[in-house]
């Protein structure tokens, strides 16, 4: 019979692994971010992303004065303007690798920011989405111990 010390780190346990598990299963594959911002008079942004060959990336930007730099890998879309009114970007990724976007309002309105990118997770999520899985493993492990043999102390 599992007492009530053993039942609640058992149960934590398994809840801290399934969210390790379930975002992990969730970041697997391409994902896909909807953009929609307003930018104040004076302010930036920056869009930081990595996107394998021939993913779709939509940008559009509204307002009356802003630069755009977008940097795209390899020989890709390389834009560093200054706009007025509204720009449209329409791309696809040439090549797999980082793509970096900054918008500044230059302009006395609001800059309004919107569009659609598809990009890969980076990485260290894999790792970081492993941990909270083992931790989840590693109190469920502990727990179980204390039916077996109890602890002083405890």
């Amino acid at each position: 019979m599992l007492n009530k010390k053993t039942a609640i780190g058992i149960g934590a346990g398994s809840v801290i692994t399934a969210l390790g598990v379930i975002s992990l299963i969730l970041s697997i594959g391409t994902q896909t971010q909807s953009i929609d911002e307003t930018l104040g008079i004076g302010k930036n942004t920056v869009y930081q992303f990595n996107a394998q060959e021939h993913f779709h990336e939509i940008l559009n930007v509204t307002g009356s004065s802003f630069h755009v730099k977008l940097e795209t890998p390899a020989y890709g879309l390389q834009v560093d303007e200054d706009f007025k009114n509204e720009v449209s970007f329409d791309w696809y990724s040439l090549e797999e690798g980082q793509h970096r976007i900054e918008v500044k309002n230059t302009g006395d309105s609001d800059v309004h920011v919107f569009g659609t990118l598809e990009f890969t997770s980076d990485p260290i999520l894999f790792t970081y989405h492993m941990l909270v899985i083992i931790s989840g493993i590693i109190i469920i492990g502990i727990s179980a111990g204390f039916t077996i043999r109890k602890p002083r102390g405890f």
